[in-house]
């Protein structure tokens, strides 16, 4: 059979997809890279926003004017709305969030346990998913309650993986020549707290360090509240990247204690300033939700000047969007629309200035870039895009191709969307 794996959202459901290819692969199935060429769809889902909800729907029925034999639907839109995607064309089966780690077994009619054996070797999900780093799924769900979020609805209480399973999987990926390791959840600093006995994600990112070889390890997103100065230690081995995404979600302080969130603008800085003291040039991105209810001028502009007072590398600005089922939603004080909008152009733009002024600042400097793609031939050879370890998005051309491969660049100027890059060659061959 023929299998085209998609998904919309998080890193943690592209984790997901990455063990269903895994899974259709050992099982003898082939993966395509197009949903015309398949036999079977499986799209995973997200409805963390309106348009995350939209962008589902649209990959279902892109699937079904394709022309694919069979869709099955996962993720957390279908899971809150499983009417609706059964409803869709195509569909033939929609498998909610607490069955989904054994949606292969039950859509090929096997048992579970013919996947407990020695995983096979992670090989990239072919097309637009095709990717150098592999994403480690290492927990699920969340305890946290935040106003705002429909993931706690749609994914559950919070569940760690257990330090082997997550070995496993590093293993599989390694032996697929991955280059970078991603650990991901959905609130991944609460990893190991519901363990017996408990413990803390700082055990699985030095048991992870211990059997990765020469490969980079990056974390994903990462609750302020769930980290201390301490764990910033971890950052002397030199094969993790130099990259926290630290969700802020307001610079205001009162738009905060509605959230409900677990932090505050002063402990947020005093947490930003500990990682950077203890991990030279290291990049810290965020995300901020504008237009939440009741955010009045006078609390936007707070955390608008939070935000451009942090330094921060980069981020993601959401409009602020009611979903079903969550406080916020039942709130007063609705922002309307088009205010919503002005403040995310607003805040966009703080963000992007201090994300070109952390850029400019490595003007000059030699760093190792991870090459994602190496497409066509321009007048000086293969055009390549890459990663640095701290995030930074790197264009380079060169006489042959180097995808998979992490070389010395010197960083030279600005491209459109990215830097670019000088490759040293001393280092590539």
């Amino acid at each position: 059979m023929r299998v085209y794996l998609d998904s919309v959202g998080c890193r943690l459901n592209q984790s997901e997809i990455e063990a269903y290819a895994r899974q259709f692969h050992a099982a003898g199935h082939t993966l395509v890279a197009a949903p015309e060429e398949a036999d079977l769809v499986v799209v995973n889902t997200c409805a963390v926003t309106q348009a995350a909800a939209s962008d589902s729907r649209q990959k279902i029925r892109q699937a079904a004017r394709g022309g694919a034999g069979e869709i099955a639907v996962t993720g957390c839109w279908s899971t809150l709305n499983p009417g609706a995607a059964a409803a869709l064309p195509g569909v033939r089966s929609v498998i909610p969030n607490p069955g989904k780690d054994h949606l292969v077994a039950d859509i090929l009619g096997l048992p579970v346990e013919a996947f407990d054996l020695e995983p096979v070797a992670r090989q990239p999900v072919p097309g637009a998913r095709l990717r150098t780093r592999a994403f480690i799924k290492v927990q699920d769900g969340c305890d946290n309650r935040c106003t705002f979020c429909v993931t706690t609805i749609a994914r559950g209480p919070g569940r760690s993986r257990p330090i082997e399973q997550v070995l496993a999987d590093i293993r599989s990926a390694l032996d697929g020549e991955c280059r970078e390791v991603v650990l991901t959840g959905v609130h991944l600093g609460s990893w190991g707290q519901d363990l017996s006995p408990a413990l803390h994600l700082r055990h699985l990112v030095e048991a992870v360090l211990d059997s990765l070889g020469e490969a980079r390890l990056r974390l994903s997103s990462l609750e302020p509240w769930d980290l201390d100065a301490g764990f910033f230690e971890l950052w002397k081995d030199s094969r993790l990247c130099r990259h926290l995404h630290l969700p802020l979600q307001s610079g205001c302080g009162a738009t905060l204690r509605r959230m409900a969130r677990k932090t505050w603008p002063e402990s947020f800085v005093g947490l930003v300033s500990a990682a950077r003291d203890a991990i030279p040039d290291i990049a810290i991105t965020t995300d901020v939700i504008v237009g939440f209810p009741g955010e009045g001028q006078s609390e936007f502009d707070e955390s608008l000047a939070f935000v451009r007072s942090m330094g921060f590398a980069g981020g993601h600005v959401f409009t602020y969007s009611a979903r079903p089922g969550t406080a916020a939603a039942r709130m007063l004080g609705q922002v309307p629309h088009a205010l919503r909008k002005e403040r995310n152009k607003l805040m966009r733009a703080a963000l992007a200035e201090s994300a070109l002024q952390y850029q400019a600042s490595f003007m000059g400097s030699v760093l190792p870039v991870l090459w994602e793609s190496a497409t066509g031939l321009g007048p000086d050879g293969w055009r390549m895009s890459g990663l640095t370890d701290n995030y930074l998005r790197v264009s380079a051309e060169a006489p042959r191709p180097y995808w998979n491969r992490i070389t010395p660049v010197r960083l030279v100027g600005f491209s459109e969307d990215s830097l670019k890059g000088t490759l040293l060659y001393s280092g590539c061959d």
